[in-house]
């Protein structure tokens, strides 16, 4: 089988507000998502899927695609979701389900789905990159978002990225000189992230703010010092949490932290940003936090 890979992602500035334009940081992760593909001309146009969650499978699928029908699955409501997909790479691909050839059709999650790390994101580009087709319209149709994700899954770069008034992204070297002093958390709960974008989205904002998180993104971007990075990360912090109404996740969880604590992501949980202190590992071990990564540990540099 051949194969194609697309590396996971972390948001390190603007989010929620990257849905109004509002300029993204983005790196790629170490751990992504391996899809592997086989097309044999046997007249049955049956896709058989499979997918892996570290190795382990989660997902088997026999989808009749001459009828768009789930055949065989053990999980109906996953599988719905990719038979969904498919159809739509049907009709946007030139080359794919088009004929009566049969696809074999494997994906491999390298990290724990709880992680949100971009399990869905990296599932598009695979596909898309497989497919020949634009990954930002597939995942538009099948999904939603800004699509940065998608940009990460692509270019396998750390980007600064736009949504509004129309996509654009670059490609960036973002290697803090300060990097291994830096460290991500995973507050062990995987956030669901159409929550948090309801509740963004239900109150109203200006186009002053939303500029103001792009200028916080470029300051972070040039940033050369530990310190003034850390205080850019709590001003990003604590400009999110006065507009959503909610406590910053160090006033929930480590308000006794001697250093920054930054929410990436959707707010209350998958992976927070900090900076390493002494003791920093059995303090948020103490918290019940045990997962703790340095930074060549989990980004794609």
């Amino acid at each position: 089988m051949a194969g194609i890979f697309s590396p996971g992602k972390l948001m390190l500035t603007s989010e929620y507000f990257a849905i109004d334009g509002a300029l993204v940081l983005a790196v790629p992760t170490r751990l992504g998502q391996e899809f592997f593909f086989e097309e044999r001309d046997d007249q049955k146009s049956l896709v058989f899927w499979e997918a892996y969650h570290q190795n382990t499978l989660w997902l088997k699928a026999v989808i009749d695609y001459k009828n768009w029908q789930i055949l065989e699955t053990n999980i109906p409501s996953s599988a719905e979701f990719i038979l969904k997909t498919l159809h739509n790479i049907q009709q946007l691909s030139e080359i794919k389900f088009q004929h009566t050839n049969s696809y074999y059709l494997k994906t491999n999650l390298q990290f724990p789905a709880d992680y949100g790390l971009g399990s869905s994101s990296t599932l598009m580009n695979n596909l898309a990159e497989w497919a020949k087709i634009d990954p930002f319209h597939l995942n538009t149709i099948s999904l939603g978002g800004s699509g940065y994700d998608i940009a990460v899954a692509k270019e396998k770069s750390a980007i600064l990225y736009q949504s509004k008034p129309e996509i654009k992204y670059e490609k960036v070297n973002f290697s803090p000189s300060f990097k291994n002093e830096l460290i991500f958390i995973h507050l062990n709960q995987k956030q669901d992230s159409r929550e948090g974008i309801n509740l963004y989205k239900s109150k109203e904002k200006s186009q002053r703010l939303v500029d103001e998180f792009s200028n916080l993104t470029r300051n972070i971007l040039l940033c050369n010092e530990l310190q003034i990075f850390s205080q850019l990360m709590l001003e990003h912090e604590q400009k999110i949490a006065d507009f959503l109404k909610i406590p910053t996740v160090k006033e929930r969880f480590f308000a006794d932290s001697p250093v920054f604590v930054k929410s990436l992501g959707a707010w209350g949980g998958d992976f927070v940003i900090s900076a390493k202190f002494d003791g920093f590992r059995d303090y948020f071990w103490g918290k019940g936090f045990s997962t703790v990564f340095e930074w060549d540990d989990l980004i794609s540099s």
